[in-house]
């Protein structure tokens, strides 16, 4: 995929009260220098929302090097949580928000930062969501809002939302997915040993106490389909493989991924095919192919399903001569 001609910036936004472990997730995924990638990574910049050291949890005090000033011209700004849903944050971060979305910008939050965002107005007339705990309080107090309680994170275009605070990551590597291509954000996802995608659409809440042993067995199941996606797969065939029984196999895929078996296969068969889209000029049956469809029509079925584009639509995007940011709307 052709990487951006000039470096995005990406501005991060901390407040007093802010959460460390929301905040580094944006930090450790956005500021490293990433030569191994060769493309024109981030360019970050650490906004304090309010004068002076920041007083962080945990008795931590943060002196960051910019202020709102940097929002003004920020490609994305990250709002990595607030520190009382019930608080109105200071009216100069909603007005920097708020000229940042005028002219085009796309803001993301973590968590309970979609509440800086509904007080900015942002998400007035939108869908959005936030940690499982706080969507009732964000539907009662922003009803302007269409709030959606069971999703990782939801993206409207330049306002983008998710949910508790380990989803933040999901939604930035779909961010950096977006303006790089699947390519590019497996590998940041591998460096970082983090599962390269999960549906936007997976339950917060999945159940996860799987008796003693069947992690294992399930996990070594995942990555053996990985390893094979071009062979003909069944739920039979997958539970024989695994030595579960069917229904055991379905409940159990439930539980850890939110999916049925036979559903997280064709997600990552479309999750290869897009990579392979982006990386290689193959024809299209090579594609289907090598992903493991029956049949082109099931390929573009299943590919516009999940990506609401048709494989070569998607292809012409994501390895044009255009501009790859500008791709993204923002």
């Amino acid at each position: 995929m052709p990487a951006p001609q000039a470096p995005p910036t990406i501005a991060i936004v901390a407040a007093h009260g802010q959460g460390l472990f929301e905040f580094g997730c944006a930090v450790g995924l956005f500021a490293p220098i990433r030569p191994e990638l060769d493309v024109p990574w981030y360019t970050t910049q650490l906004c304090a929302a309010e004068p002076g050291a920041l007083r962080m949890l945990g008795s931590t005090q943060v002196q960051l090097p910019h202020g709102l000033e940097a929002l003004d011209h920020a490609d994305t700004i990250i709002v990595p949580g607030w520190r009382d849903p019930s608080e109105r944050p200071p009216q100069p971060l909603l007005d920097a928000l708020t000229r940042a979305h005028r002219r085009g910008a796309r803001i993301a939050s973590i968590c309970s930062g979609a509440f800086v965002l509904a007080w900015a107005g942002l998400l007035d007339g939108r869908s959005a969501t936030t940690h499982w705990r706080l969507t009732e309080t964000l539907a009662r107090e922003f009803p302007a809002i269409t709030v959606r309680e069971d999703v990782l994170y939801v993206d409207t275009g330049t306002v983008i939302t998710s949910a508790g605070s380990a989803t933040g990551m999901d939604m930035m590597l779909h961010l950096v997915r977006k303006d790089y291509g699947a390519h590019v954000a497996n590998r940041v996802a591998e460096r970082l040993v983090l599962a390269p995608w999960r549906d936007a659409e997976r339950s917060q809440r999945v159940v996860r106490s799987i008796p003693n042993g069947e992690p294992t067995r399930l996990a070594r199941l995942m990555e053996w389909i990985r390893r094979n996606l071009r062979e003909e797969h069944s739920l039979r065939s997958l539970s024989e493989h695994a030595s579960l029984s069917q229904r055991t196999l379905q409940r159990q895929f439930l539980e850890a991924t939110g999916l049925s078996p036979i559903d997280w296969l064709i997600r990552e068969r479309v999750a290869f095919a897009r990579e392979l889209l982006e990386t290689t000029d193959r024809p299209l049956h090579w594609v289907a192919e090598q992903a493991g469809f029956g049949s082109q029509e099931s390929f573009r079925r299943h590919f516009r399903g999940q990506t609401e584009l048709s494989p070569t639509t998607y292809r012409e995007q994501h390895r044009g001569s255009t501009n790859a940011y500008a791709l993204t709307g923002c």
